[in-house]
Order: structure tokens, then C-alpha cells, then sequence
């Protein structure tokens, strides 16, 4: 009975993916969290001149100078609002590190096929929805779940 137990366990786990749910705005988002190194609490964000809008700057992490990206400007939202809930996300993707700016960090999930949808995407989509994989629903409430490697890989 153990081995039987083991051998579903494990299948369960390929298809569930675990995702950190965040605010941005008033959405909810998911990120895969096997792309997130660390999350830290808002810091002081050094200014770099000739950069896209939506990166704010660097920030010093340890001696690792970290580049800093706004979500809510790449998906064109109103800028930035910090709190004492914002938080820098740091991920890793490619070999590179950015940090990208949430509005509050809320749980982690664990969303498997059953609770995932596809979008299909229309030629008039805004732009938030290129960056958006699929749906996820966790506890009655729906999640955007985001493509991260999109959201930060430049075209």
C-alpha cells in the first residue's frame, strides 16, 4: 500500500506547478516559483539614466548589483505605489538576475492541470495579456498566471 501511495504522489507532482500568488494593482498574479531566488522587502532603488521606463533602477543585494523592473509599467498600468507590503522579487532566468516590483505577496499555491486554464489570445489583445500563460483557480478566486520568462526576456 505504501508503494502505491508513493507512485501517485509522484505523478501528482508533474503536472502540479507551485506559483506565488502576488497583488499587482488589484489583480492577482502567479509567478512559478521555481524561477524566484528571493524575495525581499522594498529598498532604496538607484536611478540608471537611458533605460526603458519600466525599469526602475538597480538595487545593491549583497554585494550583486540587481537590475529592477516594474511590472505594472511593462503591462502598462498607472506606476507604482510602495507600501510597506511592496516587495522586490528576485528571479532568476537565462543565467540573469532581475528584481521585479510587486504590490503585496500573498501565498504560495500549488495549481495542477485541473485547476489551470489556456487562454487563447485575440490580434487586439492589451498588452497585459501577452504576458499572461494561462488561469488558475485556488479557493474560489482566480490568478493570472504570468509568463515570466516573457514578462523579462526583451523581444
Amino acid at each position: 500500500m505504501e508503494q502505491v501511495k508513493a507512485i501517485t504522489t509522484e505523478q501528482e507532482t508533474e503536472t502540479a506547478v507551485q506559483y506565488i500568488v502576488v497583488r499587482i494593482g488589484n489583480e492577482q498574479y502567479g509567478i512559478n516559483i521555481k524561477y524566484i531566488d528571493n524575495i525581499v522587502r522594498n529598498q532604496k532603488i538607484t536611478r540608471v539614466p537611458k533605460t526603458q521606463t519600466y525599469y526602475k533602477g538597480v538595487i545593491n543585494l549583497r554585494g550583486e548589483i540587481i537590475p529592477v523592473m516594474s511590472i505594472r509599467l511593462k503591462l502598462g498600468l498607472e506606476d507604482d505605489e510602495f507600501t510597506d507590503k511592496t516587495r522586490i522579487i528576485i528571479v532568476k532566468i537565462e543565467g540573469a538576475t532581475i528584481g521585479v516590483i510587486v504590490d503585496q505577496v500573498r501565498e504560495v499555491v500549488t495549481l495542477d492541470d485541473d485547476n489551470t486554464e489556456k487562454i487563447t489570445r485575440t490580434s487586439r489583445d492589451d498588452a497585459a495579456s501577452g504576458y499572461i500563460s494561462s488561469i488558475g483557480k485556488s479557493k474560489g478566486e482566480l490568478i493570472s498566471l504570468l509568463d515570466i520568462v516573457g514578462l523579462i526576456v526583451e523581444n
